[in-house]
């Protein structure tokens, strides 16, 4: 898709690719910015009930204004794709830095911390994210050397837990980071994410 124009967005690559859909680095035509656009995939949306249900939980998700959450700019559909244009942002995702071995004492309580902080303000305004891992956390250098930890993906776990159980056959989320009521597919609220959120400050320490 690269060079191609949806909407006000040009198509500059593509960044990556899971369960829910296709990630690329887009420049906004209209406000001239890079953006990222999140492409859906027909799997996920799989009824009008599954599309009503993540629009009202991709609106919350844009609700929430917090320099530990990514932004999320629009919701859009264009011949029959539904994506999310979120802003972009330039790092690492925690799960590339663990890679490298475990973080410093300091750090990793450091990034705890701001994930903490982002995750009340997303819980305060009733909004819970159900998929905190690694992978869905970018470190950004916005500040010449200072690291700020930014959630993703807010307004996408709850559709791809449903398609999870609705669709077997499609494998969404991580086990490792669940919670018990997670995968007995009870009801899940804030509790979830601090779950995930224990499990990910242990990684971080142990590696």
């Amino acid at each position: 898709m690269a060079n191609q124009t949806i909407s006000h967005y040009r198509i500059i690559e593509k960044l990556g690719e899971g369960g829910m859909g296709v990630v690329y680095k887009a420049e906004d035509l209209k406000l001239k910015r890079t953006v990222a656009l999140k492409f859906l995939s027909p799997q996920a949306l799989g009824s009008e009930e599954d599309k009503t249900r993540f629009l009202r939980e991709a609106q919350a998700a844009a609700a929430l204004d917090h320099p530990n959450i990514c932004t999320v700019h629009e919701i859009d559909e264009v011949d029959g794709q539904t994506f999310i244009v979120m802003a972009f942002l330039e790092g690492q995702t925690l799960a590339e830095k663990i890679k490298a071995g475990p973080l410093e004492l300091d750090e990793a309580l450091e990034f705890a911390t701001q994930l903490a902080r982002g995750l009340q303000a997303a819980h305060l305004k009733g909004t819970f994210h159900r998929d905190i891992k690694p992978a869905n956390l970018i470190i950004t250098e916005s500040v010449p050397s200072q690291k700020l930890l930014k959630i993703t993906d807010f307004g996408l776990a709850q559709l791809a837990e449903r398609s999870r159980l609705t669709r077997p056959e499609i494998t969404l989320g991580t086990l490792a980071y669940m919670s018990p009521e997670q995968t007995e597919a009870a009801g899940t609220d804030q509790r979830t994410d601090l779950w995930a959120l224990g499990c990910v400050t242990y990684e971080m320490v142990s590696g």
